[in-house]
C-alpha cells in the first residue's frame, strides 16, 4: 500500500473511533435498562402474586362459616309487598292516615339487590333452570337440572363444592317434595326435572347431611318396580325419620338424616301454613332443627325453599300465598337468631327463583282502593278445600245452596240479598276517583252468577280432563272451577289480582345480611348469585 492510501485509511479509522464509542455506550446502557426493566417486571410479578395470595388468604379468612340461602319459589316483589301490606292492614289503628312498616325479617336486611331470571328457553322461566342458575352460575333450558343445553355436560353446584372443598356440612329443606326441581338443583344433574327416581338416587349419593320437608315423588320409580328410595337411603347410611317425635330427638350426633314431614298434604308436600293443625311443624321448626344438626366448627351450608308460595300463586290463592310467605320469613327469623350469635361468621341470603301468577296489588273493580283485611276471612287453602270439601260435593251431588254455606264459613263470601249491582266511575289520567265500594264481602249478582257457573262446571267434570278451551282456561286454568273462582272473587274484593296461572318474567329480590353482604347490592343476573357466593366462600 502506498503512503497516500495508507494515510487515507488511517484518517478514516481515526474518524470512526468517536462514533464507535457512543454506540458501544448506548448498547451498554440499553442492556442495563433491559436488565433493570426485567428486574422490575419480575419484582412486580412477585408483588402481584403476593397480593393475589394475600387477597385469597383474606377471602379465606373472611369467608362465612355458615351460609343460609332461602329461596321463595315463585316469590318476587309482588308476593313480598302484598304480604307486608297485609300485615300492616290487619294491624291498622283505624285512623285516616295510612302507614306501612317493614314487618318481614327479610325486608330489614341491610343490603337489597335484584336479579333477572330468564333462562335458555324463555323470559318466563321455570324452577329447574332458574335454580340451576342460582346453584351453579349457568343458564340452561326450562325443565333441566344442572345440565347444559346439549344435555351432555353436568354442572357442579355450590352445595357440592362447599362440601367437597371446604368440608362444610350441607342441609337441603323444602316445603314441597325433596326431589322437586328447586331442592334437586343443589345435588342432582338431570336432563328432565321429571326424572324423580333418578333425582332421588342422586340425593342419596350426594352424602349431604340433612334433608327435611315433603315426601319423595316416585319413590319406587315411574313404573313402581324399583327399589324403594327410602330403603336405598337407609342402606347408604341415612336415618330416615317420618314422625315429629323422631325429628325432635335428632341431634348433631345423629349422622346423615332424611326427615319427612309427618302430616303430608297435597302431592305429598308439607301442608300450607294456613292448614297446619295445632302442634304440627312448620318450615321454621325444620330450620331450627337443621341448625342444631348441622352446627359444627368447620361450617355448614343450608338451602331452604318455601316451595308452596309458587303452588299457591299457580292456583291464584292470595291468602295461601301470604301465609306461606310469612312462614318462609319466620324460617328466615331462625337464621337471623343464629346470625346474632355468630355475626362475623354468617351469611344469610333471601331470594326467589322467579315470579308466579302475575300477582298485582290493585284490581280494576276496586279502583285505587285495597281491602286486604278481607283475606282474614279465608280459613283454608284452595288445596284443602278441594280435598276436604269439593271431592265430597262431587260424590254426594251437593246442591249449590249448601255449598254456599261452606263458602261463607270458610272464605267469608256471602250471597247477594236481592238485586245487587255496582258501578264504577270513569277514570282518566287526570282524575283518580275513589271507589264507592266499602270492601263488602257480599257478592254482586255478576260475581254470584260467575260462582254458580263455576259450581256447575266443577260438578260436570270427571277429573280426567287434559285439555281446555280458551275461555275455560282463562277462567279456571287447570284448577277446580269452583275453588279458583272463590279465590278470584275474594282476591278481587280485597284489591288483589293475578294475570296468569304460570310463571312471569319479573326480576326477583336478593336480600343479604352478614359476611360479604355488600356484594349483593345492585341489579344483575341470577347466575351472579352463585358467582358471588363462590367468590365469598372461595370455592373454585
Amino acid at each position: 500500500m502506498n503512503a497516500k492510501k495508507l494515510s487515507a485509511f488511517l484518517l478514516a479509522a481515526a474518524m470512526m473511533v468517536p462514533c464507535a464509542a457512543p454506540a458501544q455506550a448506548a448498547f451498554a446502557a440499553e442492556t442495563t435498562e433491559t436488565a433493570d426493566a426485567a428486574a422490575v417486571t419480575e419484582e412486580a410479578a412477585e408483588e402481584t402474586a403476593e397480593t393475589a395470595a394475600d387477597e385469597a388468604a383474606t377471602a379465606t379468612a373472611t369467608a362465612p362459616k355458615y351460609v343460609f340461602l332461602f329461596i321463595g319459589d315463585g316469590m318476587s316483589y309482588p308476593q313480598i309487598q302484598t304480604t307486608n301490606y297485609y300485615l300492616n292492614a290487619i294491624e291498622d289503628d283505624g285512623d285516616d292516615i295510612l302507614t306501612s312498616e317493614s314487618k318481614l325479617n327479610m325486608m330489614n336486611f341491610p343490603v337489597a339487590g335484584s336479579a333477572q331470571t330468564y333462562d335458555s328457553t324463555s323470559f318466563c322461566p321455570d324452577s329447574a333452570s332458574t335454580a340451576t342458575s342460582i346453584a351453579t352460575g349457568h343458564k340452561t333450558y326450562s325443565g333441566t337440572i344442572n345440565m347444559d343445553e346439549t344435555m351432555q355436560t353436568p354442572y357442579e353446584t355450590i352445595a357440592e363444592k362447599v362440601k367437597e372443598q371446604l368440608g362444610y356440612k350441607v342441609g337441603i329443606l323444602s316445603t314441597v317434595n325433596l326431589n322437586h326441581a328447586t331442592p334437586a338443583a343443589f345435588y342432582a344433574h338431570q336432563a328432565s326435572r321429571s326424572s324423580y327416581y333418578e333425582i332421588g338416587q342422586e340425593m342419596i349419593e350426594s352424602g349431604f347431611d340433612y334433608f327435611a320437608g315433603g315426601g319423595l315423588l316416585s319413590p319406587t320409580g315411574e313404573n313402581e318396580d324399583q327399589t324403594d328410595l327410602y330403603q336405598l337411603a337407609e342402606e347408604a347410611g341415612y336415618t330416615v325419620v317420618k314422625t315429629k317425635a323422631e325429628a325432635e330427638a335428632l341431634t348433631a350426633e345423629s349422622g346423615k338424616t332424611i326427615v319427612i314431614d309427618e302430616t303430608l298434604a297435597d302431592d305429598d308436600a308439607m301442608s300450607y301454613d294456613m292448614d297446619l293443625e295445632e302442634g304440627e311443624w312448620a318450615l321454621a321448626d325444620y330450620v331450627e332443627k337443621g341448625i342444631e344438626v348441622l352446627d359444627n366448627e368447620t361450617g355448614f351450608f343450608m338451602m331452604v325453599e318455601g316451595g308452596k308460595i309458587d303452588w299457591a300463586c299457580h292456583a291464584n290463592d292470595a291468602g295461601a300465598t301470604i301465609t306461606d310467605t310469612v312462614a318462609l320469613d319466620e324460617a328466615v327469623g331462625k337464621a337471623v337468631e343464629f346470625y346474632n350469635e355468630h355475626p362475623d361468621e354468617t351469611l344469610i341470603l333471601v331470594t326467589g327463583d322467579h315470579e308466579t301468577g302475575g300477582l298485582t296489588i290493585g284490581f280494576a273493580g276496586t279502583d285505587y282502593d285495597t281491602f286486604l283485611t278481607n283475606l282474614t276471612n279465608q280459613k283454608i287453602s284452595y288445596a284443602k278445600f278441594d280435598s276436604d270439601y269439593v271431592a265430597g260435593y262431587k260424590e254426594n251431588k251437593t246442591d249449590f245452596e249448601t255449598v254456599m254455606q261452606d263458602v261463607t264459613e270458610l272464605f267469608g263470601l256471602q250471597a247477594p240479598q236481592g238485586t245487587t249491582e255496582t258501578t264504577n266511575q270513569a277514570d282518566s289520567k287526570d282524575e283518580h276517583p275513589e271507589g264507592e265500594e266499602s270492601g263488602t264481602l257480599v257478592m254482586t249478582d255478576y260475581e254470584y252468577q260467575k260462582l254458580q257457573a263455576a259450581y256447575e262446571e266443577t260438578m260436570s267434570r270427571t277429573g280426567e280432563e287434559e285439555e281446555f278451551g280458551q275461555e275455560e282456561y282463562v277462567l279456571y286454568g287447570s284448577y277446580e272451577p269452583l275453588t279458583v273462582t272463590i279465590t278470584h272473587i275474594l282476591n278481587n274484593k280485597s284489591g288483589i289480582d293475578f294475570s296468569s296461572y304460570a310463571h312471569t318474567g319479573l326480576p326477583v329480590e336478593v336480600f343479604a345480611m352478614g359476611v360479604g353482604q355488600e356484594q349483593f347490592g345492585g341489579y344483575y343476573d341470577n347466575t351472579d348469585i352463585y358467582n358471588k357466593m363462590a367468590a365469598i366462600t372461595g370455592v373454585q
